[in-house]
């Protein structure tokens, strides 16, 4: 007997920690019925069950709406330990087994039809515990959660009356195992092989499903969760649930290999997802840090299944989810202080969520306008190798592919790359997350990014994330190693074969004959050993006295720029209506003049310098591998793009009304025809209603692609000669490569103002400073220019604007009538201590007009 009643007493406990007492308001810690209960699993319950029993912990009496069940329990646990037969014969009153019904206890899984019994049950009776519970049990389970709302085939109507009959039977057959269950053990295992073989038949009514669909009722989901989510106690068991399965999945996908043995996994993270209040504060501390482990657990191909999935969602959904991910970043980023100490990238909460967040942006990009046909095929004829291969391979250095950096694992599994994407369905720019780039230690991100190692993160894995200046810092520090690496192969190289080697890439050339001189150099740079191409840059002008710090390199830029686009030259063509540049098809230079200019554009990018080039976006599209379309023509050649439209959305007949054929002409240099066929005879195929499409992506094609072929190839390979074994590629989308390349077109001089620092006795609120800035914002846009070029040795604003050029104003001497001077390399403008405003202005003006050349002073 004694053994009975310890039995009888541990059940009652185990009954307390499962179900509870049924009272909303109940005060004891260790009843599922009290609001500060934390969910425990069955093993755990039988444990702390006994525990319980030990120490003669408090037991809650049942409550009223509990009471039928519970006397059903404990007269069933009596009888059981005196007689399990006799329990057999046992009726249960009609009442106590409706009472042991609303409480649901037998809900493995859930549909949205059973969640609207189950609230309208709980509606009745105004208490939503028994609600509460099933939520708490089915989201806090992996197997539940994938189980529940799955999609059914659509049935005809004769099956669903079928149907109909069948669920009224099989409603009679589960009251009597219900009853029978209440007797005994026996009965309740026999009834959950029976439910779960009848998971097992539901399964067969699911849809078959492509390879990228899942099986989850996604509408039905965001049904139950507008209905679910405006009660604040069962938001509350939202959140529990998934405190408590988060770490179950991740042990899951972590060791269990779980999604290779069943793919409707991830149906638990689409129905996560959809919780519209994931991004509010009481998910942010616990239970959404914990989600993001477990779902940048998945394998690569769930990843891609999600991303794909993902965006058939609308840009409201999708921005839902990434704000989501970024306030969870954001607020761990600013919640801790990071430091060169403290990295942030060692934060597993903000890792895991930039992890997820690359999900939601691949879906981004898939969703938009994606055009992954065009793609412009890579040189055939490999660079040249150079001779100190040999010589990394005895240092143990291995060889960087020639093709360039790596590509995004998950890019390469969904088949797409960012530069595909024309227009996303939200801007590129929500991804970026500044507070995160604040703290960034950009150095030492740049090593995790080298090393790629599985126990440190680098965030230039995830570039979406980084804005333009933190890219360019890791662009900067990749430079700048290359260098020192090519400079220390140098060295090397000069101790091994005993002849003096230079560890810079020197250039000397006169004023006069600027392109001749560099274009002959770097040619036999390029064929003799091209990875000299990759040391550091030093220009020296012929006669002239000035140390190549940076300035002249900025300088001799400009001037190849200038000389290089001098239209008659005419190697580029220039649009008045649009002040851009284009290749010239019928140019008279050789190959070799557009290899230079590429090479140019790579240099300056290498070494920093921002050029005053003018091209279209379109060049830096083809530059990233894409070949140009119809729509790149409306900022190239955008009256051909404005009468091609026109030819589209025509409404007459095309062949009578305009009598145009698949033939076009060009003319020259000197202004005669060239006739052109787009396809074979051409000039004998009208352009009708029917093939005006296709006349339309020739002409284009042809436009952008196949008349400057030849030019651009070479400019391209020059441009590669330089970066390919950059990460350019991978962090830069197109339009960022063009503000790497020519800067921001936007002055902002109060910024500069701000972050400009003082020398030789002059501070911010000298007089003459003073007078200076007051000067200096008086000035016209053309003049700030002028002065720009003056003082950092160009026109443009750096990447991050003019703030980033840390200018330094420092003191030149006493009131004289000598001009203000300039140290461009280094940012340094020296101006003497004029005595009033007017001569300071007199003075400055005339010293940004007619500066020009270096010269020792």
């Amino acid at each position: 007997m004694k053994r009975a009643a310890a039995k009888h007493l541990i059940e009652r406990y185990y009954h307390q920690l499962t179900e509870g007492c049924g009272n909303e308001s109940c005060t004891n810690d260790c009843c599922a019925s009290c609001p500060t209960f934390h969910r425990m699993d069955n093993n755990a319950a039988a444990v702390k069950a006994l525990e319980l029993y030990k120490i003669n912990a408090k037991l809650c009496d049942p409550h009223p709406s509990k009471k039928g069940t519970s006397s059903a329990y404990l007269e069933n646990s009596a009888i059981g330990g005196h007689n399990n037969l006799a329990c057999a014969n046992r009726k249960i009153k009609h009442k106590d087994l409706h009472s042991m019904r609303d409480n649901f206890k037998d809900v493995k899984y859930l549909t949205e039809e059973k969640v609207y019994e189950i609230l309208e049950s709980c509606g009745e009776k105004e208490d939503y515990s028994p609600l509460i519970r099933v939520i708490g049990r089915v989201f806090s389970s992996a197997e539940g959660l994938v189980q529940s709302f799955r999609r059914s085939k659509q049935h005809t109507k004769e099956e669903l009356k079928s149907l109909q009959a069948k669920d009224e039977d099989k409603d009679e057959d589960e009251k009597e195992a219900a009853a029978t269950a209440a007797c005994s053990a026996s009965a309740m295992e026999e009834d959950s092989e029976a439910s779960s073989s009848g998971l097992g038949e539901s399964d067969n009514d699911v849809q078959k499903l492509g390879p990228d669909e899942v099986s989850v009722d996604i509408d039905a989901v965001r049904r139950v969760y507008e209905r679910l989510l405006s009660n604040e106690k069962v938001e509350a068991a939202f959140l529990n649930a998934l405190v408590y399965l988060s770490p179950n999945v991740e042990c899951d996908l972590t060791y269990h290999n779980v999604y290779s043995r069943d793919p409707n996994y991830l149906n638990l993270f689409v129905i996560v997802m959809e919780n519209g209040n994931l991004h509010s504060p009481e998910y942010l501390e616990i239970a959404l840090p914990q989600f993001c482990k477990a779902m940048s657990k998945l394998p690569l191909p769930a990843l891609a299944k999600l991303a794909r999935l993902w965006s058939c969602y609308s840009a409201v959904q999708i921005r839902r989810m990434m704000e989501t991910f970024q306030q969870l970043i954001t607020y761990k980023v600013i919640s801790n202080e990071f430091n060169s100490r403290n990295l942030v990238n060692d934060d597993d909460a903000v890792v895991a969520a930039t992890k997820c967040l690359k999900i939601v942006y691949y879906a981004n990009v898939l969703g938009g306008d994606v055009d992954t046909e065009h793609n412009d095929e890579e040189d055939e004829d490999p660079l040249p190798e150079s001779s100190e291969l040999t010589l990394q391979e005895l240092l143990g250095e291995e060889r960087r592919s020639k093709k360039g950096p790596r590509v995004d694992p998950l890019e390469l599994e969904l088949g797409i790359r960012t530069s595909d994407c024309r227009r996303p369905l939200i801007s590129f720019e929500e991804f970026v997350n500044e507070p995160l780039n604040d703290v960034l230690e950009m150095d030492k991100d740049y090593t995790f990014f080298k090393v790629e190692t599985e126990n440190k993160f680098s965030f230039m894995t995830c570039p979406f994330i980084l804005n333009a200046v933190t890219k360019n810092l890791g662009l900067y520090y990749d430079n700048r190693i290359r260098m020192y690496s090519e400079r220390r192969i140098t060295v090397l190289y000069s101790l091994v074969q005993g002849q003096q080697l230079n560890p810079y890439l020197r250039l000397k050339v006169r004023r006069d004959h600027i392109i001749d001189d560099a274009l002959v150099r770097l040619e036999m740079i390029a064929m003799e050993n091209p990875a000299d191409l990759k040391k550091q840059l030093y220009v020296e002008f012929e006669g002239e006295q000035g140390v190549d710090e940076g300035g002249v390199s900025k300088e001799f830029f400009q001037l190849v720029v200038e000389e290089i686009f001098n239209p008659d030259i005419g190697m580029f063509t220039y649009d008045e209506s649009t002040k851009l540049f284009w290749f010239n098809p019928s140019s008279f230079e050789n190959e070799g003049q557009f290899t230079l200019i590429g090479i140019v554009l790579g240099l300056a990018i290498y070494n920093n310098c921002i050029l005053d080039v003018h091209f279209p976006m379109v060049v830096y599209r083809k530059l990233m591998g894409k070949k140009g379309t119809f729509r790149d023509l409306s900022d190239s050649h955008p009256i051909l793009y404005q009468s091609l439209k026109e030819l589209l959305e025509y409404e007459g007949s095309v062949e009578e009304d305009m009598m145009i054929t698949f033939q076009i002409s060009q003319t020259d240099l000197f202004g005669n025809p060239i006739m052109y066929n787009l396809r074979e005879n051409g000039d004998k195929i009208p352009v009708t209603n029917e093939n005006r499409k296709e006349f339309v992506a020739q002409y284009a094609d042809y436009m952008l692609n196949k008349s400057v072929e030849k030019q651009f190839k070479a400019f391209r390979r020059g441009f590669h000669m330089v970066t390919n074994e950059s990460p350019l590629k991978y962090l830069f989308r197109p339009e960022e490569i063009e503000l790497l390349i020519c800067g921001s077109r936007n002055l902002e001089f109060q910024a500069l103002e701000d972050t400009t620092e003082y020398d030789g006795g002059y501070s911010k609120d000298s007089r003459i400073i003073r007078d200076f800035w007051e000067t200096l914002h008086s000035f016209s846009e053309e003049q700030k220019r002028l002065f720009l070029q003056f003082t950092t040795g160009t026109d443009r604003a750096p990447v991050g604007g003019l703030g980033k050029l840390k200018m330094i104003i420092a003191k030149n001497g006493p009131d004289t009538d000598r001009l203000p001077t300039s140290h461009t390399c280094f940012n340094v403008l020296l101006l003497p201590e004029y005595t009033s405003r007017e001569k300071l202005r007199d003075r400055l003006l005339k010293a940004i007009t007619y500066a020009k050349g270096f010269g020792m002073l």
